[in-house]
């Protein structure tokens, strides 16, 4: 999410989207031509709207908005992500489209079924949530989303804070189900599979979410209960993700041996204390995914600091006017909250300062990256020692 600005160098851009348009869909060898295509909502209701193959992916957005009826000036705070549906139901989020990406190429060619599109907000900062409550169509969107995170466990709620808000869907009080669910932590976050980190220890389990201008690790050490680590963005000085594809146990690097899967890893170099930078590495098949939530993060609050908006400048057609649905689609209301998980267990901070955490010299990353692999962070700030 950018501040809106007349950029010299925008046809320039709009030519190099075009021409990788052109490749994904030459590559794919798919013809030009009108096609229903299947976008999830959060809570799994499906909207069908017709696109052409090679739509882009802000066409398929807008075409989703239509079907739905949400506002033109709304269509900025949403994005089409690609995701994979695991056996249980839930999602697995695989990256968010880009904007020269072809939605109907991309998610066709993966020929699976596991593959779909889902809609989802695409900014962190809650204080945008009341742009979107003001429209009953982004009103109900946040609700379904925010209802489905909660059932999926990525929002953490209370035995009491669950019993609030279930008294607030018997009322249909969705904008104070939101106010409070806002209170809440972890609410608005992306939260991803289950995977490997070297903090506090090397090849330590935990579970990353993304949110609120933070990397959040959950993790449980040995003869403890399930604690968190929060990283925030603003003291992470650059990161990079390194992909390797290992060698079987056991083999040599002699052409033609056969070799494992990719293994990406986010490694993100954190200011610990006021002096001391240290590298944390987080392996997962999601570590592109995690990438790109760190950089919209730091684009928001870059975006947020210099006084802009992230309402995006929608691209008009030959035609002046964005094409609107014959046929709209109302969002459907999510069913009642379900009793809490018995089993779920509750989550005490790692640490209120990250510097009384027993640490490892974990030193930098093993592998090797040019400079052009690692994203700088501008939003980073320094920090004395009384800040942490």
């Amino acid at each position: 999410m950018q501040a809106v600005r007349q950029d010299p160098l925008l046809g320039s851009s709009e030519t190099f989207n075009s021409f990788l348009r052109r490749a994904q869909q030459e590559t794919q060898q798919v013809p030009t031509e009108e096609v229903s295509l299947e976008v999830l909502l959060s809570n799994g209701q499906k909207v069908l709207v017709n696109v052409l193959t090679s739509d882009q992916t802000e066409d398929v957005l807008e075409a989703v908005a239509a079907k739905l009826d949400l506002p033109d000036d709304l269509i900025g705070y949403f994005s089409l992500f690609l995701v994979r549906e695991k056996e249980d139901g839930a999602f697995s989020f695989v990256r968010k489209l880009q904007e020269f990406e072809l939605p109907y190429v991309s998610v066709t060619s993966l020929r699976s079924q596991e593959y779909k599109i889902v809609l989802r907000k695409s900014y962190w900062d809650s204080a945008y949530d009341d742009d979107v409550m003001e429209n009953r169509v982004g009103l109900n969107l946040l609700y379904a989303q925010t209802v489905s995170d909660i059932e999926r466990g990525w929002i953490l709620v209370t035995k009491e804070q669950h019993r609030q808000l279930k008294s607030l869907q018997e009322k249909v009080s969705k904008k104070e189900f939101l106010r409070l669910a806002q209170t809440l932590r972890h609410y608005g976050y992306l939260r991803f599979d289950a995977c490997v980190a070297d903090f506090p220890e090397k090849d330590c389990p935990v579970v990353v979410s993304a949110g609120n201008s933070e990397l959040s690790l959950q993790l449980r050490l040995p003869g403890q209960q399930l604690r968190e680590g929060s990283f925030r963005v603003t003291r992470m000085r650059c990161w990079r993700v390194t992909s390797s594809v290992p060698l079987p146990s056991g083999s040599t690097s002699s052409p033609g041996r056969g070799r494992g899967e990719v293994r990406l890893e986010l490694a993100f170099e954190y200011l610990m204390s006021k002096d001391r930078l240290q590298w944390v590495t987080i392996t997962s098949p999601q570590a592109i995914m995690m990438s790109i939530c760190l950089q919209s993060m730091v684009d928001e609050l870059m975006v947020k600091k210099s006084g802009g908006s992230i309402r995006k400048m929608l691209r008009r057609r030959v035609g002046g006017t964005l094409r609107r649905s014959d046929s709209q689609q109302a969002v459907k209301s999510p069913p009642l909250l379900e009793s809490p998980d018995a089993t779920r267990e509750s989550m005490v901070k790692l640490s209120s300062k990250l510097s009384a955490v027993s640490l490892r010299g974990i030193g930098s990353p093993s592998t090797d990256a040019s400079a052009s692999d690692v994203h700088g962070n501008f939003a980073f700030e320094g920090i004395g020692d009384e800040d942490l």
